[in-house]
């Protein structure tokens, strides 16, 4: 049963409402690099995009520190990705909480919990 199967999966909109979103040129502007290079990222599976309303999105959480991608989070996105995990439920799964991390796995990637994040999207994927 993949993520996007289990029962209480909740809502992108409701997951992502507090959330700081960027536009792809903001992103583009972030990393200091152009919004095509962007698109390849995303196309590539190392950035996820999300759309709201029309508009393309990356939640700022996905990029890391001082313009840079962070190398964890970009991990687990492959990872999840090869293991048949789409953009939605990836999105869904970093971002909600998770009490034996504790907190959600998406900021766990951003600090000490990082490596026992990729290593449960391992196991999740596979």
């Amino acid at each position: 049963m993949s993520y996007a199967e289990t029962p209480a999966q909740p809502d992108l909109d409701q997951l992502l409402a507090d959330e700081t979103l960027l536009t792809l040129p903001e992103v583009a502007e972030y990393l200091g690099v152009p919004v095509t290079r962007v698109h390849d990222l995303i196309g590539a599976r190392k950035l996820l995009m999300y759309r709201r309303e029309g508009t393309k999105f990356v939640p700022r959480l996905l990029l890391g520190d001082d313009g840079e991608m962070s190398k964890f989070v970009s991990g687990a996105i492959t990872v999840l990705h090869d293991g048949g995990y789409n953009d939605e439920e990836i999105l869904a799964y970093l971002f909600t909480a998770d009490d034996s991390l504790p907190g959600r796995p998406v900021d766990a990637l951003h600090g000490h919990g990082a490596r026992e994040v990729i290593r449960r999207a391992q196991a999740m994927a596979f």
